[in-house]
């Protein structure tokens, strides 16, 4: 972009403008004539590749490896079809702030504060703020339990990560801490040898793939543990980190489809390594006489090494690496959305004298989070129960203002979704109210029916759906005609190069104008998250008390 394009673009922050360095590829941007031959697009695919894989890989964390060993151990390969059906969800769910991130050139927590206001901006950045640190704290118990297997004390490790965590972030280069993070992403590939030797049995696999069922037939349990697949596979974090991540490599309209590319190879290498996961946990339970019985992720390595002491070690290492990717993916979205809300600058491409707050705010979160883990006695099992909870909790509403934006014409302008990938994005946020709901009911009432629970929520959203299908028909047929500044828009984003239409400065668009029964559904949801957090607080103080 040349500098008489600047001030038509929402940019706020220089840095994010300028050349594309990735860790395997530089592109000029001013350099718009490159020949499209298929060796140009490789090169290109290479420079653009990094935010989609990271934030996927990112997302088999600590968290993430615990509960599909534990899908594996109790379940053996019949849950596997839950996977498959995860990966159009994340790519429609991140596809969506692909654009967004590209073509607006600001992070998604601004889009939120300036486009719904303050209230709902605040509302949605503290809850993930909160998430994001709870989430940090987990990572860092998945470090305790990885080097406790391998015989080094947590007060060595845990800081000497928190130190590794803040030196690959400061470097004050994009390019380096992108190089530092696809070191970490290779070290993902020992998930081969430790698949290769938990006794593999693929035509078990491919066909628990493809064929639905559960290993003991429908359960509270079963549920819940699917619930959690899902949760630890579709995060809130996701959304803030590549939009901003995005933002950040400079990556603008020319570019989506590298980086759609980009992030469709994530889903697929984050369903695999979460599949290599469960098949290693089943061959943990097999092998130590302990299907059924999981305790965590640790007791995972401990079962693995009593077979293999080679294998034990692998599934440390992939626990203790996994841990530190998710620890810098989720921090690293923390410290943009706080740029983002307080006009803050907030790039990788700037130095630590040149960025303190966002530094700052990076190293208070990953020195507190190792803090607390090192606490004698600080209530571990109740952190991990309540990032579970509210994960579950906060994933429609993020969904929710995700579709809202990409719907939002005078945000994305010709790049607004289709009515086919609207239609899709409904499914998905209804599917995630109904797990949300089920998570929530289970997390208060412990003793309730799972089973029940999720046939009556399933009932109930569909009759909320058609009601609201209903309804908005209605108003769509009593609605008066476009405005005609409206309809000239309208006709000149269809003119439009895509390539290369930016979004205006927030501060020219025109104020977003909610339709009723959109106004309705967005207080029933700030309702329902409002009532889950206090019914959720006072849940933790019985569990401590």
């Amino acid at each position: 972009m040349t500098s008489n394009e600047t001030p038509r673009t929402a940019v706020l922050d220089s840095a994010h403008l300028g050349d594309i360095e990735g860790a395997f590829g530089r592109i000029n941007v001013n350099d718009t004539d490159r020949p499209r031959t298929l060796r140009t697009r490789l090169l290109t695919l290479l420079a653009i590749v990094g935010p989609g894989l990271i934030v996927m890989v990112g997302d088999n964390d600590a968290g993430g490896v615990a509960t599909y060993a534990q899908a594996g151990q109790n379940y053996g390969y019949s849950l596997l079809w839950v996977l498959l059906l995860l990966i159009p969800v994340l790519i429609v769910n991140q596809e969506m702030v692909v654009r967004l991130g590209a073509v607006t050139g600001v992070g998604h927590a601004r889009l939120i504060n300036e486009r719904f206001g303050r209230g709902w901006g605040w509302f949605s950045v503290g809850d993930l703020f909160l998430l994001n640190f709870l989430t940090l704290v987990t990572e860092f118990i998945g470090i305790t339990l990885a080097a406790d297997y391998i015989g080094l004390s947590k007060y060595i490790v845990v800081p000497t990560s928190a130190v590794a965590l803040i030196a690959i972030m400061a470097t004050g280069s994009f390019r380096r801490w992108e190089r530092m993070m696809f070191v970490f992403i290779a070290i993902t590939l020992l998930q081969i040898p430790m698949l290769l030797m938990s006794d593999p049995q693929w035509g078990r696999a491919a066909k628990s793939f493809v064929v639905p069922g559960i290993s003991g037939g429908i359960s509270s349990d079963a549920v819940l543990l699917i619930i959690a697949i899902v949760g630890t596979t579709v995060a809130p974090w996701q959304l803030f980190f590549q939009q901003s991540n995005i933002v950040d490599k400079r990556i603008t309209p020319r570019f989506i489809s590298y980086e759609r590319a980009d992030t469709a190879l994530g889903a697929v290498v984050v369903v695999l390594g979460a599949a290599a996961l469960v098949m290693t946990g089943d061959w943990a339970g097999r092998s130590a006489g302990a299907i059924g019985n999981f305790v965590d992720a640790g007791d995972i390595a401990h079962l693995l090494g009593q077979h293999s002491s080679i294998l034990g070690g692998l599934f440390a290492i992939v626990l203790l690496d996994a841990s530190i990717v998710g620890a810098a993916a989720v921090t690293l979205s923390t410290s943009y959305a706080f740029g983002d809300v307080f006009g803050l600058k907030h790039s990788l491409h700037r130095g630590f004298s040149d960025a303190k707050p966002f530094y700052l705010s990076y190293t208070a979160m990953v020195a507190l989070a190792a803090i607390i883990v090192l606490i004698p006695g600080a209530p571990l099992g109740l952190i991990t129960t309540a990032v579970q909870a509210l994960a579950g909790l906060l994933l429609p509403s993020a969904s929710v203002f995700l579709l809202l934006l990409c719907n939002d014409r005078e945000v994305l302008g010709p790049w607004v979704n289709r009515p086919w990938l609207n239609g899709v994005a409904a499914v998905i946020v209804g599917t995630l109210l109904l797990l949300s709901g089920i998570l929530m009911a289970t997390t208060l009432f412990p003793n309730v029916d799972v089973v029940s629970v999720a046939e009556y929520l399933g009932l109930a959203l569909v009759v909320l759906g058609v009601s609201a299908a209903v309804v908005l028909r209605w108003m769509s047929r009593r609605r008066q005609k476009r405005s005609p500044e409206q309809e000239a828009l309208i006709r000149k984003l269809a003119r439009a190069d895509k390539s290369t239409w930016r979004m205006p400065p927030l501060s020219l668009l025109e104020p977003v104008k909610w339709s009723p029964g959109t106004r309705l559904g967005m207080i029933a949801l700030r309702s329902y998250l409002v009532i889950g957090a206090v019914l959720l607080i006072v849940k933790a103080v019985q569990l401590t008390h």
